[in-house]
């Protein structure tokens, strides 16, 4: 499969867009995909790997980066697994039954939009795969791979290429109850889920064959569910912020159909490796700014406030337009931005923001 052939309709947060599929199952049994329930610990590095029984998971990975003349750069790399439920009693080593697709994106404040690139192709052959043992992905070119305590990104794009490191000395931080974490009130309505803040990324980026050697922060999130999105759910905003003191925070919330929230939850770990896991009730986004697309028309909150327990902190995006145009490939419109981190006047940290179901209720 090339990257411009039919894939399903779905994007990173895959615990609330199922993959659903162009292509028409040869066989009338139902696939039967394995919950998500708590109770069950991950185990590392395994649980690094991939989960193929499971619907849908991916590797994401956003981070700020900064080159010797101090020139800032928001970096994007993701990788997506799905399991589509299509002729597994095929024999065949053409049936499609692991799909495998990435994206990358440079946040460029030279251009203020977003250079994009991205690549799909059924799991098999060498050319594309994902390790159950640990992280390690591929697809042809493309690749993220963990080593020890290091990752590493190699993405040869059209505008663009990446080749950076990402040191994870940390334990990683399993979000909600010990990794299982609630998209709903429904309990079936959950992933596994965990995060790697505070990354340290060096290595090279080059931009229309310029090469520029930079360093900066990260944040890597892998999650694999098997739910689907809840009816009364039509989008999501999240975030990942590292801070500069070394403490972080993930938040996000799902909104229904009057643009109200839904669900939400999240996490706090401060600098010294504590976690506060946050309930829907301590979690909340308001959006400060609005930004309209002069191609889609959509306005997006690309400026938020978004309250953590009893602290409250603003993002600024790295500037407005990072909107990403994905109907050639997942099938929607969504805004995935750098911002700043900021408590009135001062800045305490950088990260990433999504925002989905704004240019149109995502769709299953």
């Amino acid at each position: 499969m090339t990257r411009d052939a039919a894939r399903p309709e779905w994007t990173r947060r895959g615990f609330i867009a199922a993959a659903s599929t162009l292509l028409v199952p040869t066989s009338a049994a139902e696939t039967v995909y394995p919950a998500v329930q708590p109770g069950h610990p991950l185990r590392f590095p395994r649980d690094h790997g991939a989960h193929p029984q499971y619907r849908t998971e991916w590797w994401y990975v956003t981070g700020w980066v900064r080159d010797d003349r101090g020139r800032e750069l928001g970096v994007q790399v993701t990788f997506f697994r799905n399991r589509p439920g299509l002729q597994e009693d095929n024999p065949s080593r053409f049936a499609p039954r692991q799909l495998l697709f990435a994206h990358a994106a440079i946040a460029d404040p030279a251009i203020g939009r977003l250079r994009h690139d991205e690549r799909a192709a059924r799991a098999g052959f060498t050319l594309a795969e994902a390790s159950n043992d640990t992280t390690r992905l591929t697809i042809d070119d493309w690749s993220l791979e963990l080593t020890g305590g290091r990752y590493r990104a190699r993405i040869q794009a059209h505008e663009f290429t990446i080749d950076l490191t990402f040191d994870a000395p940390a334990q990683p931080l399993l979000q909600g109850d010990r990794g299982y974490s609630r998209k709903g009130p429904q309990p079936q309505q959950a992933s596994w889920y965990y995060s790697r803040p505070q990354l340290q990324v060096r290595g090279t980026i080059a931009i229309d064959g310029v090469g520029r050697t930079v360093q900066g922060r990260a944040w890597l999130d892998h999650e694999w569910s098997s739910a689907i999105m809840a009816e009364q759910a039509v989008g999501w905003d999240w975030t990942g912020l590292n801070f500069d003191d070394g403490s972080a925070l993930m938040a996000f919330r799902m909104r229904d159909r009057t643009g109200a929230p839904w669900w939400s939850g999240g996490s706090l770990q401060d600098a010294g490796g504590r976690v506060r896991i946050l309930t829907p009730g301590e979690v909340a986004f308001e959006p400060l700014r609005r930004w309209r697309s002069p191609r889609t028309g959509t306005e997006w909150p690309v400026a938020m406030r978004v309250r953590a327990a009893d602290r409250s902190f603003d993002l600024e995006p790295l500037f407005a337009d990072q909107e990403l145009d994905s109907r050639s490939s997942v099938g929607t419109i969504y805004w995935e931005g750098a911002v700043r981190v900021r408590s009135g006047e001062r800045t305490l940290g950088s990260g990433y923001l999504e925002l989905t179901g704004y240019w149109q209720p995502v769709k299953l």
